[in-house]
């Protein structure tokens, strides 16, 4: 063979050579592209995976508080001003029970509060004793209600001397009827209980007039007022 010959096979080689190794690279280099989409597309799947799956342990942990229904919004009981006063017969302190038909054709104050003995219903109590005979001389009779057994009822009656029948409602039937129970809160915390209601009744058995949430400094002296202008 000559030098020319070996020469032209030589580059021929080479060549083929070459294109082989330009086509393996660009196979490699399309089989790494390709290798290299599908790890993106798998990461970027992990990705929203694993955010949305900490999106929904996050929602699982704070559930959002559904909205109270219209029922237990008004479980309470709101008495209406003109409405008939719901009757009632209940234990009283000294024995014996009051009735709403015992006052038939006078007038009617009845007070609700949370606990006997405690600060705010003891000031409360002492003011309607004070006006007691204002009252009287108003033409309306004063009671006072709230859950507490007879027998607390007589022990708050006996130390403060409070001289205004003191009403039992142990089963909460009157509070409820009168709108002096429900819904209350204390340092965050929300909870059933005697909110503090005055309910003036006229003489034709009709709520004349509601207090609720009632602040006790003034108060007595307040609802005696009413009472003169009915």
């Amino acid at each position: 063979m000559s030098k020319k010959t070996r020469k032209k096979s030589s580059n021929t080689t080479g060549k083929r050579a070459a294109t082989r190794i330009a086509r393996g690279a660009s196979t490699s280099t399309g089989r790494s592209a390709a290798k290299t989409r599908t790890a993106a597309v798998k990461t970027s799947h992990k990705t929203a995976g694993t955010v949305q799956a900490k999106a929904s342990h996050k929602a699982a942990s704070k559930p959002l508080k559904p909205k109270p229904s219209e029922a237990t919004k008004s479980a309470a009981g709101i008495l209406a001003e003109g409405a008939k006063a719901p009757s009632f017969t209940l234990p009283r302190d000294g024995g014996g029970s009051v009735s709403l038909k015992d006052f038939a054709d006078r007038k009617l104050v009845l007070f609700f509060y949370p606990r006997a003995n405690t600060p705010g219903c003891t000031r409360e109590a002492i003011d309607f004793t004070r006006l007691n005979q204002a009252f009287a001389d108003a033409g309306a009779a004063v009671l006072g209600v709230s859950a507490d057994t007879v027998k607390a009822q007589e022990s708050f009656r006996n130390k403060h001397k409070l001289s205004i029948p003191l009403i039992s409602d142990e089963t909460h039937q009157m509070l409820e009827a009168y709108g002096a129970w429900g819904e209350k809160s204390m340092y965050g915390k929300t909870f059933l209980g005697i909110i503090r209601t005055t309910v003036l009744i006229d003489s034709k058995g009709k709520v004349a007039r509601v207090w609720r949430h009632v602040k006790v400094d003034g108060h007595a002296d307040q609802v005696l007022e009413a009472v003169r202008s009915l």
